[in-house]
């Protein structure tokens, strides 16, 4: 591994990470916070002198374009990681502690959306504006932001891209990974315009659509509310609830649909399929359990129940009702449902739906090899044969998600005493789902009280659940360490 390649390009990646803080200032600026702005103007000089120093070293662009796939996985991590360090800065001036000013910028960069905040009155909007902001970046993933706009990252952008967000099928929409890139940007700003338009329409104030449309469109959840969305406007839950429902779509089926205008892709799918069967079947059984058992009127259980699915499955994680107060029947469901995930290439997190179809297709086959042992049984997925390599690899990244969910769960409760909210919490943000079942974590609650290393170990798990173990898992090779020139 050439660590003078992963430098420099992680350097290149914080200088440009840098002109990310130029949204906020803007924000302060016109809410008057002066204070804010030199918080983010800080932050901003700290990542460009930090991308500098990074790239005092001898690495050429060729030596970039040659990028090999570990130094790319490790590109990924060390540039997500430094990105969450940078967006720390500005919390540490808005009183919060170094372990909580973390905890709330890699719950934000991994679009989590599990809070530390307890009382909201002491944060100002810009505050709030620049949870959401870095959340959006988070969605579509810094890396893929910076291979669109950077023509240093044309050749070894194809590398950075499948390793930030892996994929059974290598798929893109161009010949050339950039291009794919840049569209798949250009349609999550549109997509980003489009629910600040609807929501402003339907009476909120620009700030909150903002900042909502935000958190929605990457499948974040912060909310600017103490609350989260609980008690607004049943047609702006549908609003954001279909939002959240569409940022769990794979993003390239999406631009075939809206960019392209080719509407049969969408249930050609066989991922999209899946997909909207689930969450209409979770929709279906959610509202019968709040209909019968949880006193809600038909609308409103109608409407919590297709609300918490789509943001549920998508690991959105906002909520329109304390569903910690639904019947039992209901939360097993949530539960089950932070296990599933929405679309591959999409801003949600957990296992991912095309992973889960293929493990079900791969028990059938094996069920079929016993009743004939000579057969052959290709696996296929959107009607293209997975090679046993995809395979093996999706196996193994199940088994090392259940295990890095079992083994946190154990730590966090000898730590805290808590098994509810240690199993929930664990799922909540190796997902990056949010809130648990517990009291304490829950929709109206937060993270604060939580002790240190749990803390410490949510935050690890949000990294993870974000780059999808893989990155994490190629660089545990002992052989990939190997200094070279």
């Amino acid at each position: 591994m050439r660590f003078k390649v992963i430098f420099n390009t992680t350097g290149i990646i914080l200088k440009f990470i840098s002109l990310i803080f130029i949204l906020p200032v803007i924000f302060a600026f016109i809410y008057k916070d002066i204070s804010s702005i030199c918080y983010f103007v800080l932050a901003g000089v700290v990542s460009l002198i930090l991308g500098f120093l990074f790239c005092l070293n001898d690495a050429s662009e060729k030596d970039i374009d040659n990028i090999t796939r570990a130094e790319a996985f490790a590109t990924v991590i060390f540039g997500w990681v430094m990105f969450g360090l940078v967006c720390t800065i500005p919390f540490l001036f808005y009183g919060l502690n170094f372990i909580d000013s973390l905890f709330e910028a890699f719950s934000g960069v991994s679009t989590t959306g599990a809070t530390i905040l307890s009382d909201f009155s002491l944060y100002p909007e810009t505050f709030f504006l620049y949870r959401s902001i870095i959340q959006w970046f988070g969605g579509m993933g810094i890396i893929v932001l910076f291979i669109a706009v950077l023509p240093k990252f044309a050749v070894a952008g194809r590398q950075m891209f499948f390793a930030e967000i892996p994929n059974p099928r290598e798929e893109k929409i161009t010949p050339r990974i950039r291009h794919t890139a840049s569209w798949l940007w250009s349609m999550y700003i549109l997509l980003t315009i489009i629910e600040i338009i609807i929501l402003k329409v339907q009476g909120l104030d620009l700030y909150n659509a903002l900042c909502l449309s935000l958190s929605t469109i990457s499948a974040g959840g912060f909310s600017n509310h103490p609350t989260g969305l609980i008690g607004f406007d049943s047609k702006i839950i549908w609003t954001i609830g279909i939002f959240a429902f569409i940022a769990g779509i794979n993003f390239l089926l999406t631009y075939k649909v809206l960019i392209k205008g080719k509407i049969n892709e969408l249930f050609r799918s066989e991922e999209f399929r899946a997909y909207f069967l689930i969450v209409m079947f979770f929709t279906l059984l959610f509202s019968l359990i709040l209909y019968f058992q949880g006193n809600f009127s038909i609308s409103d259980s109608i409407r919590n129940a297709f609300f918490e699915t789509a943001a549920t499955i998508t690991s959105t994680g906002a909520a329109c009702d304390n569903f910690l107060n639904w019947p039992i029947r209901a939360k097993v469901l949530l539960f089950v449902l932070m296990f599933v995930g929405g679309s591959a290439i999409s801003a949600s997190g957990s296992i991912k739906i095309t992973r889960w179809i293929y493990v079900f297709k791969f028990i059938k086959k094996e069920m079929n090899k016993v009743a004939h042992p000579n057969a052959i049984y290709p696996i296929k997925l959107e009607n293209r044969t997975v090679s046993p390599d995809i395979g093996y690899q999706i196996i193994v990244f199940i088994i090392f998600f259940m295990a890095i969910f079992a083994l946190s769960s154990i730590a966090v409760s000898f730590i805290e005493q808590n098994v509810l909210l240690a199993v929930t919490g664990s799922i909540a943000t190796l997902s990056n789902a949010g809130p648990g079942l517990d009291n304490v974590i829950g929709p109206v609650g937060s993270y604060a009280s939580l002790k240190i290393p749990t803390k410490l170990i949510f935050m690890f798990n949000m990294v993870v659940g974000r780059l999808e173990i893989i990155p994490f898992l190629a660089l545990l090779q002992k052989d990939l360490w190997q200094f070279k020139k």
